[in-house]
């Protein structure tokens, strides 16, 4: 039985997360780290930082809250050689790196998204790449999304140039010449890939990634309708990792 502590347990996600895992009969969510009281504790005790953890009572952190707090769990972690989980997203160059500095102490998956549906996604649009003469990405996500475009997006599009490089594919051509509203074409993310990022209220995750080539297109669509859809990667992440020190990026290769 694998004890949690969730950083953000008083959020959306962290409250789905703490019903979800704790659901799965292998694990314990023992507590939930948040700046506000949590609604719903389920049998979880509640502290405002991770410095008031017990480190002898936790075996794993998962942070689902922002770029500040995760450099504080990861150091906390490494100090405690307790092993981390982080679905946070729109770290910068110096958050990352911190995150990978404390890897050398402890084992610490981090993932872009923790949907098995948008990682297989992924895996598909790497294998359909090479064989297209054009691709470009819309993600789609809720209004409260502050960063731009999402990881997922720009993991997808790193498995789609690193699969069209491998197969010596050139660099695509932008055709449009003449922009009468600039950045209409969305953002090149590498290559000529084309990242279009959409926010709107009501939805959660969506994307959608477009091949085209002589005569044909194919569209490779995910949909997450419910934060819910993140519990079964995160189950899977933590069940997975490794027990010794070391950085995973992405669940992709827990996914077989």
């Amino acid at each position: 039985m694998k004890r949690i502590a969730i950083v953000g347990g008083a959020g959306r996600m962290g409250q789905i997360l703490a019903q979800g895992l704790a659901a799965q009969g292998d694990f314990e969510v023992t507590a939930l780290v948040d700046v506000h009281e949590p609604h719903d504790r389920g049998g979880a005790i509640y502290v405002k930082s991770v410095d008031g953890l017990d480190p002898s009572n936790v075996d794993v952190v998962v942070d689902f809250s922002n770029p500040e707090s995760v450099v504080a769990t990861a150091n906390w972690c490494a100090a405690n050689a307790v092993a981390l989980v982080i679905g946070t997203t729109g770290l910068d160059p110096v958050q990352r790196a911190a995150v990978e500095r404390a890897s050398a102490s402890t084992a610490i998956v981090l993932a872009a998204n923790f949907s098995l549906g948008a990682v297989l996604s992924e895996r598909f649009a790497a294998q359909a790449a090479p064989y297209f003469d054009r691709v470009e990405v819309i993600e789609l996500h809720h209004d409260k999304k502050v960063d731009a475009p999402s990881g997922t997006s720009l993991a997808a599009v790193h498995a789609i140039v690193e699969a069209r490089r491998s197969a010596h594919r050139a660099a695509i051509d932008e055709p449009t010449t003449r922009n009468t509203l600039e950045g209409s074409r969305g953002a090149d993310a590498g290559d000529g890939v084309r990242v279009h990022s959409v926010r709107l209220p009501g939805l959660v995750a969506h994307q959608e990634i477009l091949f085209g080539g002589p005569g044909e297109g194919l569209t490779i669509r995910h949909d997450s309708f419910d934060r819910l859809s993140y519990v079964p990667g995160v189950a899977l992440a933590i069940r997975s990792m490794p027990d010794a020190y070391g950085l995973t990026v992405g669940i992709d290769t827990f996914v077989r």
